[in-house]
């Protein structure tokens, strides 16, 4: 297939995108670089023709409606949507910022595949949908109740993307993934996140140096040590699951709404002394208050991902994605 991956240099979206080529597709990244890197496109091509094995970059911005346009009009078969903030925390200090980059310009991004036809869309939404737990793990039917604005805007582009599918005829997959972490297995894509808020990237940038301490938000949750609990997916599997997402409603024209997760739950005190042990540093951590909108635990079931797109994660064990981590950042040491 042809397929338009917007936000395709950023550390989810290139993992996505090396995927796809792996599978043969024709790939085309949209990207800003606002957080994405060119360095993370290998082999990388320019706009005008795709080489063999290689991806066409286009230097665009979703806020750039005849950019949008223009660019969807290559015939794509399909199209993946990662452009988004994606930072919790910061969602409920910057609203602003989270409605016009999530939903201003998602809105931009349907509107733009309606005019130019492309009918096949998958979503990278999120976890943070469904709030606080009311029982574990969390399946599809959990009810959807945000603690977050992020979760809210994840939301609501799964309902715009609802109508589109009545008015505009498209199919799309919603992959509502937990905390995806870890760097390709193969160990080619060395691009570091920008600007992380995430909790093992920030690990991994005090473990080589660039913070001077880890801060832990909270440690009076009610968990076994206090300290919040999320379900990990290694990138790899999370860029597996996109391409079987994307092969099922191609192949079936129904629409999906999806978990992906490891179905396993780490306390952020077991990812740090995991990391203190694989990576031999010391890390220094310290305890400061808690973050709006964080739950106290988060776990995954993805029975649905295993029965619809015969998916599990292979990658997501915490030993895996703190190497795969390691061996990107050691070398900002």
């Amino acid at each position: 297939m042809n397929i338009l991956i917007i936000g395709g240099a950023g550390y989810i979206g290139s993992h996505v995108a090396k995927e796809f080529l792996e599978k043969g597709h024709q790939v085309t990244v949209y990207d800003n670089l606002s957080s994405g890197l060119r360095e993370n496109l290998v082999p990388l091509t320019t706009i005008g023709g795709v080489s063999s094995g290689g991806f066409t970059f286009i230097h665009g911005d979703i806020h750039d409606y005849p950019g949008l346009v223009t660019a969807m009009k290559g015939g794509y078969d399909a199209l993946v949507h990662l452009a988004a903030s994606k930072a919790a925390g910061e969602s409920m200090l910057a609203p602003e910022k989270y409605s016009r980059n999530n939903i201003v310009g998602t809105i931009n991004i349907l509107n733009a595949a309606s005019e130019t036809g492309i009918k096949n869309i998958v979503f990278s939404s999120s976890a943070a949908v469904y709030g606080e737990p009311e029982y574990l793990p969390i399946d599809e039917q959990h009810p959807t109740n945000p603690e977050n604005y992020y979760g809210f805007t994840k939301l609501e582009i799964e309902r715009f993307l609802g109508w589109y599918e009545k008015l505009r005829g498209m199919r799309y997959a919603c992959l509502r993934y937990f905390n995806a972490a870890g760097y390709d297995v193969k160990g080619t894509i060395k691009g570091l996140e920008q600007n992380p808020a995430n909790l093992l990237p920030v690990i991994m940038e005090t473990a080589c140096g660039m913070r001077a301490e880890l801060q832990i938000f909270g440690s009076d949750y009610d968990t076994p040590d206090g300290t919040c609990i999320r379900d990990y997916i290694h990138v790899s599997d999370l860029a597996i699951g996109h391409a079987a997402a994307l092969e099922h409603i191609s192949k079936n024209n129904k629409s999906l709404i999806v978990n992906l997760g490891s179905e396993a739950g780490c306390s952020v005190k077991e990812v740090l002394e995991t990391a203190r042990r694989v990576t031999g540093k010391t890390i220094p951590a310290k305890i400061v208050g808690r973050r709006a909108g964080d739950p106290a635990k988060l776990t995954a079931s993805a029975a649905l991902a295993r029965k619809l797109l015969g998916w599990e994660a292979k990658y997501s064990d915490m030993e895996t994605l703190i190497r795969t981590s390691w061996e990107v950042y050691k070398n900002q040491e």
